[in-house]
């Protein structure tokens, strides 16, 4: 080839890969039996194409075999018959590349068996029936690589010894280095583990592959000479599983724990045993760096800690882990602190992941040790370690053992808090919320000292969602204390109440942080058996006017939110004694309902609204009789809001506030619903039949395990008034299937969802079934012995017997994710805790037993009308059905 020619040849090979990317799925198929042959040539000829060139050759190839498998699903037949014929040489010019030894100091060696990996990627998501059987050419050499590559990852970036060509970039922009490459083999390693086909290929080598990983685990120089400079970063690269080598090692391990059960789980366990047998070899015969080895272990463990206890709380484990964690972490306890850091700070979270396979007296040993570590003069990293180790096990912690430390601890701490910032800060301010907790009645005498530097820590951060929420976290756990609330809100009001009382002066962030201190602070008194009402009064009275004045004013939604939820609070905290402490009970009633008319205007934009729902809640519960004159008003602008709201939950919220009246207003529902028939509202007949279409549309959307069951509730008791207009109201059934094939965007412009309409008895109907259904899975997934489906009283949770008189249609409801977790959350009615919402507990309704409710209404239908049932019965889905029977049963 002429010189002027090679050279065209080679631009034209540079321009096409840059253009590669850009092929489609019209020209590839063309494009490929033409061009892969002198693609081929240059891959095959290192005597005439440098190692550069042939990298471009193999990027073209990448980005072909790429829009090839995109193109599969729909084209297998074609897009196989255009691979087959060019798989086995491919294979064998890959095997020739990957055979030989990895070079150090060499990028461009790296650069064109990153090609090679990320085409064999390719090939393997895309194409595994073509690879598969031609996979076996590649094992070696590919074993080959992964091997060599560790010597100079070792000597290039664990030892710092040769360049690893750390940052730098190729002409075209592609990164050089050997980190780079290292996180290439892994994430194909793990394509090939993760493919059930391909992981059985390399099943018999898992141990070895294991072992070398974990060497690969080692922390670089690079990682320490900056984690020595910056706790910041070494905190966030902590934290964030950030871009680099370990995480993608540790990521690899945990899928081999994944597929390979057992063996890959003992594999770990063996190969993190060799690797520390190694360090202790290392560490006498005089290795600076025998500690690296052994940080890396104990990595590779804490990475996999969930699965490695649940593995051996299952008896899969082989090798006893709490006696391996033992000899791990106390063969260097308490020496070496500056000289290695990094292992020390390892040893810590080990024991914090694994306190309970550790023997207990170890575990003391180091929670003392992290006591001491705070305080002393040590590297950041170890003060790191200490604190990870100190948020997790002081909760658990032997009280005997933490009582004696606990005052130099919280000094300790409040010094390092002083000195920390951004990620430090974060992880301080998590170990004093622990250790304000560990405190119990000690805690009452570090109040003073401590509450005034958390309360500058979150006036100094309060824009800072982050760090503001994990200082409220610390003053809550000092609320919580014994004998600490009455002295922590005398210190906060005065300063608050300045700051609501001039809110247009104050810096951003500054009025939202502090209603949300405010909420804080009343929050919690729903959860105790006698609320401190001197401390809900004495908050009120500096409080309460300027937070419903923040409501009436300001345009900022995340003041108005906060605003609202505290004010949802105080009616929490005050409940019926609250009207009173203003003086004039009538003048407190007119400011409520000002503050409810402001967030329900149906020109505000719907953020500010966002919490409104929960606010009327709480006037509804705790304000009954005051309520009552105002429902009709209300639901007027509750149906306007709804309207013009733009946020699903906020409309959402606003149902479940008409679910509630419709629980108020029994026995008398018919009258509740004849009041809605007179309400007007734009582009409806009327207000029930907006309501009720878009209640019945968002029902599976309904979120919250109070919310499901009020809502839920709500609509059997609708359905049992037999009113005469139900049957009037049509309402969204369920989604028409297409027979046009697959949904593209381009069709789905031209035609839209369809969906079917159905009278709102029969949607009601399903609704109830397909909640039923719902509760039955739940109970079947936690497997329990007790089941709500036993014979149960017809009195438990019942409702009047004569309840229907219309039809069903199966369900178009698809729950969300977070539906279905609240109807767990529903059916598990024993354990308080599962509720999400503090401010609806006190709710009479709580009490109603959803199970058996539904039970009692599909029984009691089935009862009075049987031939009515029987025709529901049978237009209902196949499992709704089977659900149903399940109760009758």
């Amino acid at each position: 080839m002429e010189v002027e020619d090679c050279l065209r040849f080679r631009g034209a090979l540079r321009c096409l890969a840059l253009l590669s990317d850009d092929l489609d799925d019209t020209l590839v198929p063309k494009l490929v039996p033409n061009l892969f042959p002198y693609l081929h040539t240059v891959i095959s000829s290192p005597h005439l194409y440098e190692k550069s060139l042939r990298s471009k050759a193999l990027s073209i190839v990448h980005s072909c075999v790429s829009i090839l498998g995109s193109m599969s699903g729909v084209y297998k037949t074609e897009t196989i018959a255009l691979m087959m014929p060019m798989v086995s040489s491919l294979m064998e010019h890959f095997s020739t590349i990957l055979q030989p030894p990895m070079q150090s100091g060499d990028p461009d060696d790296w650069s064109i068996r990153m090609e090679v990996l990320k085409c064999l990627l390719q090939f393997i998501q895309n194409f595994p029936s073509l690879v598969q059987a031609q996979f076996s050419v590649i094992m070696a050499p590919l074993w080959h690589t992964f091997v060599s590559t560790l010597e100079v990852y070792q000597l290039s970036s664990i030892q710092g010894c040769e360049d690893a060509y750390l940052g730098r970039f190729d002409s075209d922009g592609g990164e050089k280095s050997l980190d780079t490459f290292v996180i290439q083999l892994f994430e194909f390693l793990l394509t090939i583990v993760g493919n059930s086909r391909m992981a059985k290929v390399i099943g018999s080598s898992i141990r070895e592959l294991v072992y070398y990983i974990i060497a690969f685990l080692q922390m670089t120089e690079e990682q320490v000479h900056t984690w020595s400079l910056d706790a910041n970063q070494y905190v966030a690269d902590e934290d964030d599983v950030t871009y680099s080598c370990r995480v993608s090692g540790s990521l690899l391990l945990e899928e081999i724990a994944n597929t390979y059960r057992e063996e890959g789980i003992n594999s770990i366990i063996e190969g993190a045993q060799k690797r520390f047998s190694e360090s202790c070899h290392a560490k006498v015969a005089g290795s600076t760096d025998w500690w690296r080895l052994r940080e890396a272990s104990l990595f590779a463990l804490v990475s996999l800690s969930e699965q490695l206890l649940e593995a051996q709380d299952s008896g899969l484990v082989k090798i006893k882990l709490g006696a391996l964690l033992d000899k791990m972490i106390t063969e260097d306890m308490g020496t070496g602190l500056h000289e290695y850091p990094f292992l020390h700070a390892r040893a810590f979270s080990a024991v914090s992941k694994f306190s309970h396979v550790i023997s207990r007296g170890i575990s003391e040993q180091f929670l003392c040790a992290a006591i001491q570590a705070i305080a002393l003069d040590v590297p950041p990293p170890v003060k790191v370690g200490a604190c990870r180790a100190l948020s997790q096990l002081l909760s658990e912690a032997n009280k005997e053992v933490v009582q004696p430390h606990i005052m130099g601890l919280f000094s300790a701490l409040t010094g390092l808090l002083k000195q920390a910032s951004d990620e430090t800060l974060h992880l301080v301010l998590e170990t004093l919320q622990a250790a304000v907790r560990a405190g119990h009645e000690l805690s009452q005498s570090i109040e003073p000292i401590l509450s005034p530097v958390i309360l500058n820590v979150w006036a100094q951060h309060v824009s800072d969602p982050f760090i503001s929420i994990d200082a409220v976290e610390v003053l809550e756990a000092i609320k919580n204390a014994p004998g600490c609330i009455r002295p922590l809100v005398s210190r906060i009001l005065p300063s608050v109440g300045a700051i609501l009382d001039k809110p247009q002066l104050q810096p951003a962030g500054l009025v939202a942080g502090s209603l949300d201190l405010m909420t804080m602070i009343l929050k919690d008194f729903l959860s105790e058996q006698s609320a401190p009402a001197d401390v809900v009064k004495a908050v009120f009275d500096v409080c309460f006017n300027p937070v419903i004045q923040v409501i009436l004013e300001s345009d900022d939604h995340g003041e108005m939110q906060n605003a609202t939820e505290c004010l949802a609070a105080f009616l929490s905290g005050g409940k019926q004694d609250f009207l009173a402490w203003g003086g004039n009970p009538e003048h407190t009633m007119k400011r409520l309902l000002d503050a409810v008319s402001r967030l329900l205007d149906p020109n505000l934009e719907s953020s500010g609204s966002l919490f409104v729902g929960s606010y009327i809640l709480q006037l509804i519960l705790h304000l009954p009789s005051q309520m009552a004159p105002h429902i009709r008003e209300l639901v007027t602008a509750v149906v306007r809001r709804m309207q013009s709201s733009e946020i699903a939950v906020l409309k959402s919220s606003l149902i479940v506030v008409f679910a509630r009246l419709v629980h108020l207003s029994s026995p008398d529902i018919d009258q509740f619903i004849n009041m809605l028939l007179t309400v007007p509202v734009e582009g409806h007949a009327n207000s029930f039949y907006y309501v009720m279409s878009e209640w019945t549309k968002l029902q599976g959307e309904i979120q919250g395990a109070y919310q499901i069951k009020v809502t839920t509730t709500a609509l059997a008791l609708l359905l049992s008034t037999r009113h005469v207009e139900m049957a009037k109201v049509n309402v969204q059934g369920h989604l028409m299937k297409s027979n046009s094939g697959i949904t593209t965007r381009s069709k789905a412009r031209l035609a839209p969802e369809q969906w079917t309409v159905v009278p709102l008895p029969k949607k009601i109907f399903s609704l109830l079934a397909e909640a039923l259904l719902e509760i039955q899975e739940q109970a079947l997934d936690g497997d329990e012995e007790d089941s709500d489906w036993e014979e149960i009283s017809e009195s438990e949770g019942g409702i009047p017997q004569d309840i229907l008189y219309s039809s069903s249609v199966p369900s178009n409801a698809n729950p969300s994710v977070e539906h279905l977790d609240a109807m767990a959350k529903a059916f598990n009615e024993s354990d308080d805790e599962s509720y999400e919402d503090e401010l609806t507990k006190l709710d009479p309704l709580n009490e109603i037993k959803l199970a058996d409710f539904l039970r009692n209404f599909f029984i009691g239908l089935s009862n009075t009308d049987r031939s009515l049932f029987d025709h529901l019965f049978q237009s209902l889905t196949h499992a709704q059905r089977s659900a149903v029977a399940k109760v009758l049963s």
